[in-house]
């Protein structure tokens, strides 16, 4: 009796042995699966944040260009092009002939930088018609630069009375005039800032592009060239640009406030 009872202990015991270890292991691989599918979790929610990042870098337009990466800039001259969205003017805008077909030169005094610059009337008429118009008034003087962007592209962009991306003169034209066909913005570029995707939101923003930028045409096609920095570039770099954003991030307001003190044109 007392060795079957130690034979059926012992086998008790080794069952529940068995059991223990069985139970361990079930553990260690829901473990094991669980980690796995923490990590997919993990990887597949960081691609989409940052898949929605480069989204609204690239879409980020409301009255400003996109963020897209940089790549070597052409040597060529960019070959002027103008896109025939569907759209239309609205509100009062300045008549086209104003910029009489030719160039005009000037002064853009951003805080106490001069910028030379040279506006082309003959491949942007309706363009830079808004902004002699603009700068003839007074409207642009007093305005901020309320963007600045160096993640990727570099442009800071002014002229916004609101002095958050949202404001402008009271009227929006069209279509994007002189845009380069290659989408490549050299540095000392000076354009008009549009909403994305629709070519006839252009108003009062515009922007410098400080260094080599590539920006990519959308449905409203690229951004009016108005002309070009012809002075001053190096010293923009230096005393606003090179500082980067208020918040460190590389799209947002300037860490030097930045405010248009004049603007001349002849």
């Amino acid at each position: 009796m007392a060795s079957n009872y130690k034979l059926e202990r012992a086998a008790r015991e080794e069952r529940g042995r068995v059991r223990s270890y069985q139970a361990r292991r079930a553990v260690h691989e829901h473990q094991q699966k669980r980690r796995v599918r923490d990590n997919l979790i993990y990887g597949g929610g960081l691609l989409v944040a940052l898949t929605l990042i480069v989204i609204a870098q690239v879409f980020y337009f409301d009255g400003g260009p996109g963020t897209p990466a940089p790549t070597a800039a052409s040597t060529s001259t960019p070959t002027p092009t103008t896109t025939a969205a569907a759209g239309a003017n609205t509100g009062d805008v300045p008549a086209s002939t104003l910029a009489e077909g030719r160039t005009w030169t000037g002064t853009l005094t951003l805080n106490d930088v001069d910028l030379g610059i040279e506006l082309d009337g003959a491949l942007a008429p309706q363009g830079v018609s808004s902004t002699i118009s603009l700068a003839q008034s007074g409207f642009y003087n007093g305005t901020t630069c309320h963007r600045l962007t160096n993640g990727g592209f570099f442009v800071l962009q002014c002229g916004d009375p609101a002095g958050d991306g949202s404001g402008g003169p009271g009227y929006s034209y069209g279509p994007v005039e002189n845009a380069p066909a290659d989408n490549v913005y050299p540095a000392g570029t000076l354009a008009m800032a549009r909403q994305g995707g629709n070519g006839y939101s252009m108003g009062s923003q515009l922007f410098v592009v400080y260094d080599d930028t590539t920006i990519p045409s959308d449905a409203g096609g690229g951004y009016t060239v108005l002309g070009h920095v012809t002075s001053g570039l190096d010293e923009l770099k230096a005393q606003i640009t090179d500082a980067g954003t208020a918040d460190g991030s590389g799209d947002g307001a300037p860490k030097v406030p930045t405010t248009i003190t004049g603007i001349t044109l002849q």
